[in-house]
């Protein structure tokens, strides 16, 4: 994209040469060009793991996984960029799961991150950013079970800048 820009403005310079001399020197003539040229957003998102995996030792406290990120975007200006998570499938754990009672929540560090509730379902918002850039950060899930054992969740990341 950026070669044909590149190459066009170098065509219509070597056009301007062209013209005859006489008429050149003759006449002044001014001419406006227009460009435009469209960038797609991109991202690039990278996180330490894609399996959330929890010791829940004493029902009374809330088990805890973290996962670092690091999430980058080209957008346009002014562009919103979020992250979403959401649990794939079902939360494994003693007994098939299924008969525990649990939460499972999420916080975070770093600019942009936003604490939440983690679903099954749909995503959540794990974070929300404005422009272009590189940010790094850590979510913290805790999961509260009425029963001890140890758990695990596989889930899905997705970094957007529509």
């Amino acid at each position: 994209m950026r070669g044909s820009l590149i190459a066009s403005v170098i065509g219509c310079s070597a056009f301007a040469f062209a013209i005859p001399h006489d008429l050149r020197a003759a006449e002044s003539t001014t001419a406006s060009i227009v460009i435009t040229a469209q960038f797609s957003s991109r991202t690039s998102l990278k996180v330490s793991s894609q399996l959330l995996h929890f010791d829940v030792s004493d029902p009374d406290r809330a088990a805890l996984a973290v996962i670092d990120f690091s999430a980058a975007a080209r957008t346009r200006q002014a562009g919103e960029v979020v992250l979403t998570v959401e649990g794939i499938g079902s939360l494994d754990g003693p007994g098939g799961a299924a008969d525990v009672e649990t939460s499972l929540t999420f916080s975070g560090e770093g600019a942009g991150v936003v604490p939440g509730d983690l679903h099954v379902t749909a995503p959540s918002v794990a974070g929300r950013w404005i422009g272009s850039g590189l940010r790094t950060g850590r979510l913290t899930f805790a999961l509260r079970a009425s029963a001890a054992g140890t758990y695990s969740l596989p889930v899905r990341f997705v970094l957007s800048a529509p």
